[in-house]
């Protein structure tokens, strides 16, 4: 008996992998989206904000999510996660739960004109390539130096609150994972910049002209990490308000979302 239930469990597991997915959210009602927001406050929020703004996770108040652009995927995504993301499978909810947290996601959609910017995209653009010298730093669409994140899509994952925040105060909104490191080796080397990657033996960083650096954790005399330091500076006085509005409006372009 025991031998025949063994060999069914590799069925019931596949059934379950190719249950079908509604393809219209069946839970809609006041009371099933009022459910998934409270979930969504307790597990979404800290990283996508209150108010599905975006934050460390991406922006979802915005009517087409690249990741949900129907029901079933987004029904997906949330339950699924992302592979390769910081974004988890929710695998503490129901598929009900799942459907009323997605419902609620909706209709953070609607709040997508308040994420807009009065900013000139096209000023913006120019001012990103010179006086705010974003391409030193970030890589939009194939150019620049790949130091900071990659902005070619930050229209998708970020809010206008999100990035006029960032460019006041930069430090606000550090990457989850990223370390800004000083290392000193036995040789006298001196090298600052970002952790790329790490383990028990070895490091890799970029430095501050975008140079490539690997080394055994055995040849350095110096190594500290820092989680609350970034090179990026602020532009309360590089760029005016305006200023700063034209190069939000150019971040929020990237994408195709508006």
């Amino acid at each position: 008996m025991l031998r025949a239930i063994l060999l069914l469990l590799p069925v019931l597991v596949h059934a379950a992998d190719q249950k079908e997915i509604p393809k219209n959210n069946p839970y809609q009602s006041v009371s099933d989206i009022a459910r998934g927001k409270q979930m969504f406050l307790g597990h979404c929020a800290p990283c996508h904000g209150p108010e599905g703004n975006g934050g460390k996770g991406a922006n979802l108040a915005q009517p087409n999510l690249p990741r949900g652009a129907d029901d079933p995927s987004l029904f997906k995504t949330i339950q699924d996660g992302i592979p390769g993301t910081e974004m988890p499978r929710a695998w503490e909810m129901t598929d009900h739960e799942v459907w009323q947290v997605a419902g609620f996601v909706r209709t953070l959609g609607k709040l997508g004109g308040a994420q807009s910017s009065s900013g000139n995209a096209t000023r913006g653009r120019e001012l990103a390539r010179s006086k705010a010298h974003c391409l030193n730093c970030h890589v939009i669409a194939g150019e620049g130096v790949a130091m900071g994140p990659e902005l070619s899509e930050i229209g998708l994952r970020r809010s206008a609150a999100f990035l006029r925040r960032t460019l006041l105060d930069p430090q606000t909104s550090i990457p989850q994972g990223y370390a800004f490191v000083d290392i000193v080796t036995t040789n006298n080397e001196r090298v600052s910049g970002f952790r790329l990657s790490e383990d028990t033996y070895a490091v890799q960083v970029r430095d501050l002209t975008g140079r490539l650096h690997s080394f055994w954790k055995t040849e350095l005399s110096e190594y500290r990490r820092d989680l609350t330091r970034t090179p990026m500076p602020s532009f309360a006085t590089t760029l005016s308000d305006p200023e700063r509005e034209d190069v939000v409006a150019y971040l929020l372009s990237l994408g195709g979302t508006r």
